[in-house]
């Protein structure tokens, strides 16, 4: 059913904004309004909600129960078939809201050949909605952060299901295919994302696709993988070890660590979003890897595994309660491995830092033995 909290979230923000109204079609934007979890598809489906808090709902017939259900006592349905497409329907919930040849925002979840349609078939001035509803999902209510923190819960209890399932003989592929299954019975409603599971010199790619890499004696694993619970996401990465690291292997992991920690403490009344990078940063180019730490530190997390706030030098905005985001920085060398170490933060009210996860990063706690 549509929050009504949220709706008036929403609408204060289009005030704000000068906007006639906002459509917001399948995405996290129109998950977090109604609670409905769908995909984008070549039929066009949503909602639209004026500034007044008026909405209507676009309907093609094929999901019309799914999304009755999903909306509830919406007051105009814009029903439409598929041998007469969706632009007429469009154009009479506009009429009945009355913003026909109004300012409208579009968020994300609209394609761009739908919006083009629109535009052919209406006067109306299309706006760049897709940050409109970031002040409302950046800033997450206690309800939220429960379900984060469980989320959390849930991957750190993951971590320790592979760290005893990894063994050398294992191929990449064979970890990554039984993530879903360990997410599954840890309570988790599905993954977050497609996990990385990145081995030996694959490990210098941060967002390595995946493979068939045989893991082996003394060998050095990244796991980045996360998962949802009730439409809320979690994200970790832990660096584990088959058997014994190189001495190499332990100075690059004590540096993450320490960047990593440093990250996390810099979360504090007044810190803002580059506060925070530049202090995991610093742990890395001080030690003389600089070069091999080439992205963000953090993003923000929700309902959508990357939203805002960005953990990245230039955002000088002052974080705020409620926020949540990833510190994992890392380094990356090329040919020959990669260490990476993530937790999830979310901001106090008294503006320090809440670690969601709690699978230890000391180095003796991820090795793999025996």
């Amino acid at each position: 059913m549509i929050d009504l909290k949220r709706l008036d979230g929403l609408t204060k923000e289009l005030k704000n904004a000068g906007l006639d109204a906002i459509y917001l079609g399948p995405s996290t934007d129109l998950e977090y309004v109604t609670g409905l979890d769908t995909h984008p598809d070549e039929r066009v489906r949503g909602l639209m909600v004026a500034a007044d808090g008026r909405c209507f709902a676009m309907t093609p017939l094929l999901y019309k129960e799914e999304i009755v259900r999903a909306f509830g006592d919406v007051p105009f349905y814009a029903e439409w078939d598929d041998h007469e497409g969706f632009t007429g329907a469009f154009r009479r919930g506009c009429e009945h809201l009355g913003i026909a040849g109004g300012r409208i925002a579009f968020n994300d979840g609209v394609r761009a050949v739908d919006m083009l349609a629109i535009r052919d078939a209406m006067d109306m001035k299309m706006e760049n909605g897709a940050k409109i509803l970031e002040p409302l999902r950046s800033r997450k209510d206690e309800g939220e952060l429960a379900l984060m923190r469980e989320a959390s819960r849930m991957v750190d209890e993951v971590v320790g299901m592979l760290k005893a399932f990894i063994r050398p003989g294992m191929n990449e592929r064979q970890i990554a295919q039984k993530i879903p299954d360990f997410f599954e019975e840890a309570g988790a409603d599905d993954i977050s994302f497609s996990p990385i599971v990145a081995s030996g010199p694959n490990g210098s790619m941060p967002h390595y696709g995946g493979g068939r890499r045989v893991i082996e004696e003394n060998d050095i694993i990244i796991l980045d993988l996360g998962g949802r619970y009730k439409s809320y996401c979690s994200d970790t990465t832990r660096t584990l070890f088959t058997g014994t690291p190189t001495d190499e292997q332990r100075r690059v992991y004590e540096i993450v660590r320490q960047a990593q920690a440093a990250g996390e403490a810099a979360v504090v009344k007044g810190a803002t979003g580059q506060d925070v990078d530049r202090a995991a940063r610093k742990v890395i180019t001080d030690a003389g890897y600089g070069q091999f730490f080439f992205n963000r530190v953090g993003h923000g997390i929700g309902i959508a595994v990357h939203e805002s706030p960005y953990i990245i030098e230039g955002n000088d905005k002052p974080l705020k309660p409620g926020n949540v985001f990833s510190v994992e920085p890392g380094i990356y060398l090329p040919g020959k491995f990669g260490v990476r170490i993530e937790n999830l933060v979310a901001v106090k009210p008294d503006g320090t830092g809440e670690a969601l996860n709690s699978f230890p990063r000391d180095l003796e706690s991820v090795c793999i033995r025996g």
